[in-house]
Parts: C-alpha cells; sequence; structure tokens
C-alpha cells in the first residue's frame, strides 16, 4: 500500500500532472453544468469529482504542513458531504461550502508553487497556469454559494436560486464572465457582498494573465541566456 502511496504521490508532484487535473477542472467548471440541470445525477457528479480535485491536493505538494492541512480539510468536507447526503435530517450546507473555498485557497497556493518550481517553464506550465485560473472561478462559485446562503441575496437577473446545489450553474457562470470580464449583462451582483467578489474576480482575472505570463516568460528568458 505505502509503494502505490509513493507512486501517487510522485506522480501528482510531476508535471504531467496538470494535463490530468486540467481534465478534471475542465469538467467541473464546464462539462459538469449542464450534466447538473439536465441530469437527476449531476449533482451527485459534481461533488465526487468537486472531491476528488481536493483529494489531488494531499498528494501534490511536499511540505507536510500544506499537506496534513489539505488532508483535513478534505476530510472535514467529505464528513458533511455524507452527512448532508446521508438517510438523516442533518445538513451544514454553509460549513461545507467554506470548507471547500478554503480547501480550494490552500489548493491554490499548491499549484502556485509547482507552477513556479525549480524555474522551469514547459507546456505543463502553461497548462498548470491555466489550472489555477479555472480555481479561481471556481472559488468565486464556492463564495457567492455561501452569500447567497448566509444572506438570501447575491446574484440577480435571468435566474431563479434554491439555495441548493444546482445554484452552482448559475454561479460559476457568473464567476467565469466576471473573472474573464466578459459581463453579458444577463446576470449582475444585487448584494455589497456579492458586488466585492465580482470586481475582486474581475481585478483578478485582468492582472492573472499579466503577472503570470511576465514571470514565465522571464523564467525561459533566464534560461535562455
Amino acid at each position: 500500500m505505502l509503494p502505490l502511496i509513493k507512486k501517487f504521490r510522485s506522480y501528482w508532484l510531476g508535471d504531467v500532472s496538470f494535463v490530468v487535473l486540467l481534465i478534471m477542472l475542465v469538467a467541473v467548471v464546464f462539462v459538469l453544468p449542464i450534466f447538473m440541470e439536465n441530469s437527476p445525477h449531476g449533482v451527485l457528479l459534481f461533488n465526487v469529482l468537486l472531491l476528488s480535485v481536493f483529494l489531488s491536493g494531499i498528494f501534490a505538494t511536499n511540505n507536510y504542513g500544506v499537506m496534513m492541512l489539505s488532508a483535513i480539510l478534505f476530510g472535514i468536507h467529505l464528513t458533511l458531504r455524507i452527512i448532508r447526503f446521508g438517510d438523516n435530517p442533518y445538513s451544514y450546507y454553509v460549513l461545507e461550502n467554506i470548507i471547500a473555498i478554503t480547501n480550494t485557497a490552500v489548493f491554490l497556493y499548491i499549484n502556485f508553487r509547482l507552477l513556479f518550481r525549480d524555474q522551469s517553464v514547459n507546456v505543463y506550465r502553461i497548462i498548470g497556469a491555466v489550472n489555477v485560473y479555472l480555481l479561481l472561478a471556481l472559488m468565486g462559485a464556492l463564495t457567492l454559494e455561501v452569500i447567497h446562503a448566509v444572506t438570501g441575496v447575491s446574484i440577480g437577473g435571468n435566474v431563479v436560486l434554491t439555495g441548493t446545489d444546482q445554484d452552482y450553474i448559475h454561479f460559476i457562470y457568473f464567476s467565469l464572465t466576471s473573472l474573464t470580464t466578459v459581463g453579458f449583462g444577463d446576470l449582475y451582483p444585487v448584494s455589497t457582498a456579492a458586488k466585492m467578489v465580482a470586481t475582486s474576480l474581475a481585478a483578478v482575472g485582468i492582472l492573472f494573465p499579466a503577472i503570470v505570463i511576465a514571470r514565465l516568460v522571464g523564467l525561459a528568458s533566464q534560461r535562455h541566456s
């Protein structure tokens, strides 16, 4: 069992793992919202894949403290999901999403460290930068879910929010349009908290490509010189 864990960990510490993570994130951000709207199993698939993304974070770092934090957050998140989907009257929806946001933040840190480790630049590192961008969109959607669950007000427009996992369809869409600064106008922030999330995503969406691309180009130039 231990050799298998070591091999699994070695894989997630390698550049090739960025490709698998990209596939998982593309599914979570772009594909599963379609399933959630059209299939009764969409919500379950979303939760399973989201937990799988966080599980990979446990093996994607050499820092023991970060590894333990990621493992603890994953364990809490999994337990809360099982409680909510189990045959019992208890549910901790807000706490679940707060843990998910925290786990996403830790995973972002892990991927940033992987992205710029050993100052190497290759196609996998570019894919890693895309992964970080999609994780930012995911964090924005989860934050909006918490805001709506706590205050009852988040985004408005051509949308009906139910206070369930189904709302993720609308939140990830709004998060992506804010992050990419597209802003179609069909959805818009209503509460002050949602407005701050939207403007923060827009600011990050503008700054992230400039900073990360400049950093990667700088590293590539250093290696060539």
